[in-house]
């Protein structure tokens, strides 16, 4: 129990120091002292590039209507400068699809920014962990033969009388077990701050001190951080960003609330970040959000303007 205390209370200071580097003073210039090529301070140089996830497409992908090499394709129509493999749309794990889809996109200078699937580490049941550690290597496998080098993961939902301390500890084990097939191949897992029990920044936080892997780390979506009372959604986004791989960008917050898309970006700027900002559209009327058909162009737009805003590229 001490334990658990002293460590909660380590990462809640953790957490506010990296506030302080990652944008509390939001009035700062941020490329006012921009590291010259005889000055240069490599770990304040922000490099943030424009991506874009497969689940943007899902009802075209669903349907029928575009194939995941239409997807790489449609990444240099609209000039991305790399594209998140959601493996809910891959057609097969055969051999040779895999290793086409890489081709097709090495020959169109498209990166994969990494590959997303749906495991979740949280389940009360040792033989269903068991089963989703297996799932977990799958996928990594695969994004080895993809040659990308991120896996998204999720946690989970809390089952029915379990607590919020057993669920940590299932995470832990299953991205501890992971990171060791992971890293062999130079492969990160990026737990995604998704719904349940990892839309705290404590909680992400964490794990990550527990997991102690550079294997392991968080892939940081803006949209799902549940504000307390000590923490609204900026400053725990703030709070993960020195742990975040590929970042899931959209313009909303669950609830509807917009999201100040510019005040994100000088978080990650101050925070000398380097990665993708993959776009994620949902178009989900229920919170306002326009259709993906007139949304995801302007939403692309927004953020393609605010790469080259606060980016040294």
């Amino acid at each position: 129990m001490n334990k658990t205390i002293e460590r909660r209370q380590f990462l809640k200071t953790a957490g506010a120091g990296m506030l302080v580097g990652a944008g509390v003073n939001m009035t700062a210039p941020v490329f006012g002292a921009v590291p010259t090529e005889n000055n240069a301070d490599l770990s304040k140089m922000p490099r943030l590039l424009v991506g874009c996830c497969a689940y943007s497409y899902r009802q075209e992908l669903t349907h029928g209507e575009m194939t995941m090499e239409d997807f790489i394709r449609k990444a240099v129509e609209s000039r991305f400068d790399a594209v998140d493999m959601t493996v809910y749309y891959l057609k097969s794990t055969d051999p040779g699809y895999l290793e086409n889809l890489r081709y097709l996109a090495y020959k169109n200078a498209v990166a994969f920014s990494g590959v997303a699937c749906h495991s979740s580490l949280v389940e009360a049941d040792a033989t269903k962990r068991a089963d989703v550690l297996a799932d977990v290597k799958k996928w990594i496998d695969v994004t080895d033969r993809l040659g990308a080098s991120h896996l998204r993961i999720f946690a989970g939902k809390l089952p029915n009388g379990a607590s919020i301390q057993e669920a940590i500890t299932w995470v832990v084990d299953g991205m501890k077990a992971a990171s060791d097939h992971a890293a062999p191949k130079g492969i990160v897992l990026g737990l995604e701050d998704h719904s349940g029990v990892s839309q705290s920044a404590d909680v992400c936080l964490e794990v990550m001190s527990r997991v102690d892997s550079p294997y392991a780390r968080i892939n940081l979506d803006i949209t799902h951080f549940v504000p307390s009372a000590t923490q609204d959604a900026y400053a725990q986004i703030a709070a993960c960003i020195p742990f975040a791989t590929v970042s899931h960008i959209r313009d909303r917050f669950d609830d509807g609330t917009p999201i100040d898309l510019d005040r994100i970006w000088r978080m990650y700027a101050q925070a000398g970040h380097r990665g993708y900002m993959s776009i994620e559209y949902e178009g989900n009327a229920s919170i306002g959000e326009e259709p993906a058909a007139t949304g995801l162009p302007k939403l692309v737009a927004k953020v393609r303007d605010l790469c080259h805003k606060y980016s040294t590229v």
